[in-house]
């Protein structure tokens, strides 16, 4: 079990935020990823940085510890230009880069260029265009492709990822479609849990849930013939009905933990703590965690 974070992009680099992403390394966090939006939420009106050059800057700061986005979507990127900034990104980094990629939702984003925002199954039509061609982008010299949202013209970029043959993907996915890609392209699975028991579901709810989409993630593998141990399992915390109080206590924590090992979770990760806000956590506990748990968890 690693334990990883994910440090919203809302402190100015030179007050604060530079030093949260050096102190996320020097705790032993496996991975510090950040949300790839325009705006989000209850954030919305304050400070909010773009997320690949917070990476870039993440990058220059540390040594050891991977980076990523927790998750990019194609509700305000296209596959060509994403990926000429995921290898520099990898390229800077020297190969520490993970992608988080999702179909995405109907928040800001959906709107922020002006167009209408798209339903469920027309987000799943998208992403399901989307992982295959940046797949190419990232393997291939050059790319020229045409379908029914994306196109490519002779697309180069070489030299290509540090990372062979690319960059990992972790895609976030509960859908059959979805599942569908992780089995295909990720080198790791992510979810939040069930959306649903959020506000009204209990802890033991929310596990038999995740056990499902489990199962689900293995069913996907198995037809095409992938083991169900390949592709990493993560789980982002602070969305199941337990919120926060794994970060209340060392204790606590390793019981979260511990129970979401079972079924199978290979990556935890949990919210920097943001004072005043859904991330709020006491921060000496926080690091506690961070450097005790996993002993703990062996």
């Amino acid at each position: 079990m690693r334990l990883s974070t994910v440090i919203l992009p809302i402190d100015r680099w030179r007050e604060g935020g530079r030093d949260t992403w050096r102190r996320a390394e020097e705790l032993g966090f496996h991975a510090a990823y950040t949300y790839d939006h325009l705006s989000w939420r209850t954030f919305r009106d304050g400070p909010w940085f773009g997320a690949v050059p917070t990476l870039t800057a993440a990058a220059a700061a540390t040594e050891r510890i991977r980076l990523g986005t927790l998750v990019t979507s194609p509700n305000f990127r296209h596959p060509v230009t994403l990926a000429k900034e995921l290898i520099s990104l990898d390229d800077i980094s020297g190969g520490r880069v993970t992608l988080g990629i999702g179909a995405g939702g109907t928040g800001f984003d959906a709107t922020a260029l002006g167009q209408e925002p798209w339903t469920p199954r027309q987000r799943a039509d998208r992403f399901g265009e989307f992982v295959p061609l940046l797949d190419r982008l990232l393997t291939e010299d050059t790319v020229s492709y045409e379908g029914d949202f994306y196109a490519a013209h002779e697309a180069r970029d070489i030299p290509g990822c540090v990372q062979r043959p690319r960059l990992p993907f972790a895609v976030a996915a509960t859908g059959p479609r979805g599942m569908r890609l992780a089995a295909r392209y990720g080198q790791a699975w992510v979810t939040t849990g069930d959306p649903k028991l959020y506000e009204n579901g209990t802890p033991e709810q929310s596990v038999h849930a995740l056990r499902g989409q489990v199962e689900r993630l293995a069913e996907a593998c198995a037809e095409i013939g992938r083991d169900v141990t390949g592709p990493e399992k993560i789980l982002l915390t602070g969305f199941t009905p337990d919120r926060g109080r794994p970060l209340e206590s060392l204790d606590a924590f390793v019981d979260f933990a511990g129970r979401h090992a079972e079924l199978g979770f290979t990556e935890l990760v949990l919210h920097w703590p943001i004072p005043d806000s859904d991330f709020a956590a006491d921060q000496k506990t926080f690091e506690r965690i961070a450097m005790e748990a996993p002993t703990q968890l062996g």
